[in-house]
């Protein structure tokens, strides 16, 4: 472990980690829109409108449900994360309200590292939350995310190969050997934290993991949400041929995690481009259709509603401090 955190500081100092992040963005986007440009430079606009009206309502309907209950699924992110670092005086309420909207708007706005971690502290500061609770929360929510992801990427890999080898390109034995890694190194991690309490970090920034038994159910918070994305997507995926659920959420997985790895708005681009060369066998003004409709339930509609919900927040605290400083 010390040389290890030697040869990390060296590499630090030498080239520096967010160099490489940043490379590696690029590098993403610059690809992704190679992709985009061969997949969509003849496509036809007006099929993709027709393909949109022909989406049955039911469809649309029910993937609009699923994407509601990825959006509360995600405020168990944050209530998960406040109980975590010990503060039980927040309500639900207020963890919801965090969580939605910080993540609707770093959905959209990007770098939602910076952007959520913003929201979530204007909210949580005024419950007594400091700068450094705040990043504990945005760390144990994050860890919650890649849980989830680690475990069905895992599980999706070992079953389905074929369908992250449409996205990452690799050959099936190796994603199923990566898959099996994944697991053991998931597996690995449970075992750690469940032997003895497990304190990550140091001075002032030092986190408690959760124990074996809440890690537990932090990955079944993180599974749940993405299994109610990857239904959403499956509800707007053209009829035929009939791909089969797990193969489609495989690929919505792989493809969302190329989107957040660039760093780009919602994945756009990113995600689109991979959703289109791994789901080669739909028709590709359909799956185009599909991937709009999602885009507008999953992005663009919740974000204006984070809005005015953070706008109608921040009017109300402001009447409130009037009527303070009236009543002195």
């Amino acid at each position: 472990m010390h040389w290890l955190r030697a040869v990390a500081r060296l590499f630090d100092r030498t080239i520096g980690w967010h160099r490489v992040g940043f490379i590696l963005s690029v590098t993403i986007i610059a690809v992704a829109a190679v992709v985009l440009y061969r997949e969509l430079h003849d496509i036809n606009v007006a099929k993709v409108v027709t393909a949109m009206a022909a989406v049955e309502y039911r469809n649309v309907g029910l993937a609009a449900l699923f994407v509601a209950g990825g959006y509360f699924t995600l405020t168990f992110y944050d209530l998960f994360a406040v109980r975590t670092i010990g503060r039980k005086d927040v309500p639900y309420r207020v963890a919801a309200l965090a969580g939605f909207t910080s993540y609707s708007v770093g959905h959209n706005v990007g770098a939602s590292v910076f952007t959520g971690g913003a929201v979530r502290y204007r909210i949580y500061s005024a419950w007594g939350l400091d700068a450094i609770e705040v990043a504990k929360v945005c760390f144990i929510a994050g860890l919650t995310f890649w849980l989830g992801n680690i475990t069905v990427l895992g599980i999706g890999f070992i079953w389905h190969p074929e369908a992250a080898s449409a996205v990452d390109l690799l050959p099936e034995w190796l994603n199923r050997a990566l898959g099996i890694t994944a697991l053991c190194v998931l597996a690995g991690y449970v075992a750690w934290v469940w032997s003895t309490p497990r304190v990550i970090g140091r001075q002032n920034w030092e986190v408690r993991l959760p124990e074996g038994p809440l890690t537990l159910l932090q990955i079944g918070i993180g599974i749940v949400d993405l299994g109610f994305c990857a239904l959403a997507m499956y509800m707007l995926v053209p009829d035929q041929p009939d791909l089969g659920f797990v193969t489609v959420a495989v690929v919505f997985v792989s493809a969302t995690l190329l989107g957040f790895a660039s760093h780009s708005p919602g994945g756009l681009g990113v995600f689109d481009a991979a959703m289109l060369i791994a789901l080669y066998q739909y028709d590709k003004e359909e799956l185009l259709a599909g991937l709009l409709i999602f885009r507008l339930l999953y992005y663009i509609t919740p974000f204006p509603l984070a809005l005015i919900v953070l706008g109608v927040r921040e009017f109300m605290l402001s009447l409130k401090r009037r009527r303070d400083v009236g009543g002195r």
